[in-house]
């Protein structure tokens, strides 16, 4: 045998092999169980945060996010499902954020009309302002 052809030979087999790994690594790719249940657990908290009345696109987008995750595994792209599923989190997150701080807004304005209201009362039964 040649030189060339031995090396084209090994060459052939290393490629090969390659492409064996690879499809066995993609074919082995398991669900991504845990970041599908942490974009749903995101998103009901979220929910139970009321993000829909101050966050309803991240909210949305969060739940169109792990729709497209789920699509992604019944289609068997692990990858991509991982990564929705990555993104559908973020965005509930988000959303819980944004409602946590509208919440917290509102105490914080109930909290200075009620101090407001109490230096008008005081002042008004001390005789004026002091």
């Amino acid at each position: 045998m040649t030189r060339t052809a031995t090396s084209h030979r090994a060459a052939t087999r290393v490629a090969i092999a390659a492409m064996a790994f690879a499809l066995a690594a993609c074919a082995s790719t398991p669900p991504p169980v845990a970041s599908l249940e942490s974009a749903r657990q995101a998103i009901a908290q979220a929910e139970r945060a009321r993000a829909a009345d101050t966050a309803a696109l991240e909210l949305a987008q969060a739940r169109d996010k792990l729709a497209a995750a789920n699509n992604a595994v019944e289609n068997e792209n692990m990858m991509a499902a991982q990564r929705l599923a990555d993104e559908s989190r973020v965005l509930a997150e988000l959303a819980f954020a944004r409602a946590e701080r509208a919440d917290a807004k509102r105490v914080n304005e109930e909290i200075i009309e009620g101090t407001a209201i109490l230096r008008e009362e005081i002042q008004r039964q001390s005789g004026g302002p002091r």
